[in-house]
């Protein structure tokens, strides 16, 4: 008997080998939905950064004016004014000029003329503060002796300089930083190499719970917990300051570190520590000379992460600073960070105004600094790698 012909398409169909969308439509499906997902998070993150960046940008350019005091032109040099000198002399955007007629446009030249009359003397009254040399430089304002840097939006004059701003940002990511990665790193170290695992199952769930407070309750502990316990034991003078919200924020920051380096620590090969350990070293010298060396890469993108963290906390610093933009550099004095300060103002500010716009440019740098520092991260923890791997 001659033997049936062996269809092999039907065979591998039958045995459920083939692949896409006509052999197997629910997970072709659920596999597009999670790309298209995917997709949309990162383009979502993409329009943030894009919409913070238009409303920063009119700052960037030079388009904005703060200045107090614009003198009004004559009738005759206005009438020789084309219609885009008119335009910005009377501070307008295309699309509301455009929407005006004539008696419109008329009376906001008269409104221009009144302001002038009004407007304050002071010699500082001419200057745009938001000139890049006012936002990070000294100025010497009239009645002061040498260059200050002062951050005071509301006022006469406004004052953007964004110098303080940046030095209490960094002030309390450093308290954080160096209260917050020792910590996170040892219990990291303890957990994954030396605690026995009854209590492994005990203390790593319960570190990481610490992750899910949420940061209104870490700001209002610092505020008044840590600050009057912190008083009293250093005796300095302002209660609420860059020490305390670093504190308070190092709170925040260990679970994140501990989490990431704990996996990393866990994650290399148990032959290195028992290699150790057969050579005559104790857990201890094999955790700290082995697995941390051989675990640096995990534990740098750790710190990095810790580092995002603290810089990007709004609720802890708010609380728990001072709320003060003080031009020093001590810890024990109120300051402000950027993240404070955009969660204070924006509400209070005039939508399109130098103020809003000046916000939005603090909202941009900090984009760009933890992009920039997360980017430096991933550089170094694959060039230590590469060096660990024998790349390098």
């Amino acid at each position: 008997m001659t033997p049936a012909p062996h269809n092999s398409k039907r065979t591998v169909g039958w045995m459920g080998i083939r692949r896409g969308h006509k052999a197997r439509p629910a997970e072709w499906l659920a596999e597009k939905f999670i790309f298209l997902v995917s997709l949309t998070a990162i383009l979502m993150v993409f329009l943030i950064f894009v919409f913070v960046a238009r409303e920063a940008l009119p700052v960037v350019l030079g388009r904005m004016n703060s200045a107090a005091f614009r003198p009004a032109l004559p009738d005759e040099q206005v009438a020789k004014l084309n219609p885009a000198e008119l335009r910005d002399y009377l501070g307008l955007t295309p699309k509301e000029f455009a929407s005006l007629d004539k008696e419109a446009i008329q009376a906001l030249i008269e409104v221009k003329k009144e302001e002038a009359k009004e407007a304050p003397k002071s010699p500082d009254a001419k200057l745009n503060t938001t000139e890049a040399r006012y936002l990070f430089g000294p100025h010497a304002w009239s009645g002061e002796a040498g260059g200050r840097y002062i951050w005071q939006p509301i006022g006469t004059i406004h004052k953007y300089n964004l110098v303080p701003l940046i030095i209490g940002s960094l002030k309390t990511t450093l308290v954080a930083l160096l209260f917050a990665v020792p910590l996170a790193l040892a219990a990291a170290i303890y957990v994954s190499q030396l605690a026995p695992p009854w209590l492994k199952e005990w203390l790593k769930p319960a570190i990481e719970m610490l992750s899910g407070i949420p940061s209104v309750v870490l700001g209002f502990f610092g505020l008044i917990v840590l600050a009057t316990v912190l008083q009293k034991v250093f005796g300095y003078e302002s209660r609420l300051n860059a020490f305390v919200a670093g504190i308070a924020l190092g709170i925040a920051v260990i679970p994140v570190v501990f989490s990431i380096a704990e996996d990393a620590l866990t994650s290399v090969p148990r032959a290195y520590t028992q290699a150790a350990l057969a050579l005559g070293a104790s857990k201890w010298k094999a955790a700290w000379q082995i697995v941390l060396p051989a675990a640096a890469p995990g534990v740098f993108a750790a710190v990095v992460l810790g580092f995002g963290r603290a810089v990007g906390e709004t609720m802890v610093v708010l609380m728990a600073s001072g709320n003060a933009s003080i031009m020093s550099l001590s810890l024990f004095d109120s300051t402000r960070s950027i993240t404070a300060t955009i969660a204070a103002e924006l509400a209070e500010a005039v939508f399109g105004g130098h103020h809003y716009r000046i916000l939005f440019l603090i909202g941009a740098m900090l984009f760009i600094v933890t992009f920039l520092t997360n980017l430096a991260g991933d550089l170094i923890m694959h060039r230590l790698k590469g060096r660990l791997e024998g790349k390098g």
